[in-house]
């Protein structure tokens, strides 16, 4: 009888065989043929733009000659002859580290008091997300009207009260920090993202936090952090890489701060006032696109990749390791 039953089991697996392999078959034609638009943009628009651009970082180019092979001329230069990259990339660095701490803490700080609010929560959250809809360039303009050392507004609210507000987009120490609240003003998307993330966490382990004692900070240290831990790191990975491509704000600032709005054609308005507001990306575009050294400008968009690239895996391999040792604790 098991003999039997064998048999047909194994007659009915070879006469379905065939027909299941197609079956299967079909299937993944037609996931292919669904992932086939996404797959091609991503070749066409990612992977082809980085291969060249990685091509192009051996080479000597300026849009005119063919490109001729250096090897790692251009790196080398970055990090031996360039004077201007150094700046560059110190101003860069400087707007990552203070920008993605404000940023993310100012979000965090305006989510959690609209998510107490009791009455009027629509109407301060559009008001608080409505200043991440304006055009960076306008924007930028409108703050270096507000933020002007003689006949700003700013400073003279700061007058009444009896404090100098300084020169602000005029001053090479208080230039990046005039970014930085520019940055700040218009983080309302950040703020949505946290929002939600805040709204999404259980009220129950509030109450079991407050039956054992704890306070706010405490309940927010150990109940609201872990909680929104994910959504915090995709804020923090974005404000870095935001901050590492600052550039339409820097530039505009520079040649608004300087009274023209003459940006390509004049060096002395590129990351005025004294490069305090000259950014990595800024200076790439320099050498493309002003002094066509294509080559070398591919070799910084390289860098600049790696180094957003390296910061986004210590990122999440430090909060995955974190993870870890709070569930095995």
């Amino acid at each position: 009888m098991t003999a039997t039953l064998s048999a047909r089991s194994a007659g009915s697996r070879s006469r379905s065989g065939p027909a299941g392999a197609r079956r299967a078959g079909s299937q993944r034609r037609t996931v292919l043929l669904f992932i086939a638009p996404a797959a091609i943009g991503f070749l066409i628009f990612f992977g082809y733009p980085l291969i060249a651009t990685v091509y192009f970082s051996f080479t000597r180019y300026d849009l005119v000659n063919p490109p001729r092979f250096i090897g790692f001329e251009n790196y080398a230069r970055m990090f031996t002859s360039e004077q201007l990259v150094g700046t560059a990339a110190y101003n860069t660095l400087w707007l990552v580290v203070v920008l993605t701490v404000c940023r993310v803490v100012f979000a965090l700080g305006v989510a959690s008091v609209i998510a107490r609010l009791k009455a009027g929560v629509g109407l301060v959250r559009t008001l608080c997300y409505l200043p991440s809809l304006a055009p960076p360039a306008a924007a930028t303009l409108a703050f270096v009207f507000l933020f002007n050392s003689e006949f700003g507004p700013v400073n003279r609210f700061l007058g009444l009260l009896g404090i100098d507000g300084g020169l602000w987009f005029n001053s090479p120490e208080m230039s990046k920090p005039a970014l930085t609240l520019l940055a700040l003003w218009g983080s309302g998307e950040l703020m949505i993202i946290l929002l939600a993330a805040l709204l999404d966490v259980p009220v129950e382990q509030y109450e079991a936090a407050q039956l054992d004692g704890a306070g706010p900070l405490r309940r927010f240290w150990h109940v609201t952090v872990p909680s929104i831990s994910p959504v915090l790191l995709f804020g923090v990975i974005n404000s870095i890489i935001y901050a590492l491509q600052f550039f339409t704000q820097a530039i505009v600032a520079a040649s608004a701060s300087a009274g023209t709005a003459d940006v390509a054609g004049n060096s002395k308005l590129i990351g005025a006032p004294q490069n305090s507001t000259l950014t990595y990306p800024i200076w790439l575009y320099v050498q493309g696109f002003r002094y066509f050294n294509m080559g070398y400008a591919a070799a910084m968009a390289v860098l600049l990749f790696v180094v957003s690239a390296g910061f986004t895996w210590i990122l999440v391999r430090q909060i995955r390791a974190s993870q870890y040792q709070e569930e095995a604790a």
